[in-house]
């Protein structure tokens, strides 16, 4: 079971309620050790005094902060501490605003909203249905690790609360001022422009987040296997070259129509996905032909937990019990 990683209340308003915040994002990245190429050696950093060569150990560390010209402010870790903003361990909200105002872009990290203690569970409903229904988001500050965030509580699936981290509108940069150059004065044709809204359309389909794989961690796995087994992997193909202006309305005409025509494909498939699935469970290939990469896969389309620790037969075994 999850740990909390931060403990304390949620404040709207003159009504407190008990929370826990958990993490409700799980990085699936293939993690690397560094090595000497030709060695078993691994490479490690140490912190080393740039004047005497010599390792410092970690206490004696202290920050710096550059103020120009090569001076730097030293400030210790405690006086940190002493002046990071708030003490208090709540999560107050300041205001309520409709979800959909917000920019995307100040969008961070995301974290499930737990209930706290269990005699406060009707207030941690009550505001979470609430959310519900109004469609509303509740902007709150509240304090975590030293540091003060800028959040988003809002109503999760099911029975949970969300909790956003936000970035400042400080933090976005200005693409004007940090991009090299924008198109400027360049105009849009009528026709290419109905053509790319055409395009869009025939495009548009409802949204499935599960059908999204990240294929490249897919593809890490299968090299590390392929080199373990030594075997090799082909290579994906080069990406496409960028479209020429001269053929940019043939290339929409085309788009659109290998859209619909594919657009026409997938409908076929889905109104039968389901009689498909079935037959697939009972004529598709065994786990013991399968590579484990796709034993990893499908365990993690499963759901099964501890799958990272497993090896082959284990994975067969509990993918047979799912």
């Amino acid at each position: 079971m999850a740990r909390p990683i931060w403990r304390g209340a949620l404040s709207f308003g003159l009504v407190t309620v008990p929370v826990q915040l958990f993490s409700a994002i799980e990085d699936h990245a293939v993690r690397f050790r560094q090595f000497e190429r030709g060695t078993s050696d691994r490479i490690r950093y140490r912190r080393v005094n740039e004047r005497t060569g010599k390792e410092v150990p970690f206490e004696d560390i202290v920050k710096g902060y550059e103020t120009g010209g090569g001076e730097y402010v030293l400030v210790e870790q405690k006086e940190l501490d002493e002046i990071a903003p708030g003490r208090s361990k709540t999560i107050d909200v300041e205001a309520f605003v409709d979800l959909g105002e917000v920019e995307p872009m100040l969008f961070d990290k995301t974290y499930w909203l737990g209930p706290g203690k269990e005699e406060s569970d009707r207030a941690y409903v009550l505001l979470r249905d609430a959310l519900a229904q109004s469609g509303k988001a509740g902007v709150a500050k509240f304090v975590m690790r030293g540091r003060e965030y800028l959040a988003l509580v809002r109503a999760g699936d099911g029975d949970v609360l969300l909790l956003d981290t936000l970035h400042f509108a400080a933090d976005l940069r200005d693409p004007a001022e940090d991009l090299p150059r924008l198109p400027g004065s360049v105009k849009t044709r009528a026709k290419e422009l109905d053509m790319a809204v055409g395009l869009i359309d025939a495009m548009t389909e409802e949204w499935r987040p599960e059908e999204y794989r990240d294929t490249y961690t897919e593809r890490v796995r299968e090299l590390i296997e392929a080199k373990k087994s030594g075997d090799t992997v082909v290579p994906e193909s080069e990406p496409g070259e960028p479209t020429k202006v001269v053929d940019l309305f043939e290339a929409l005409s085309r788009s659109v129509e290998s859209s619909r025509r594919r657009g026409r494909q997938d409908k076929g498939r889905r109104s039968t996905s389901a009689q498909g699935k079935a037959k697939r469970a009972t004529t598709g290939p065994k786990l013991s032909d399968l590579p484990k990469t796709d034993l990893d896969r499908l365990a993690r389309e499963r759901g099964i937990r501890g799958r990272s620790k497993m090896n082959r037969a284990d994975l067969e075994k509990a993918l047979k019990a799912s």
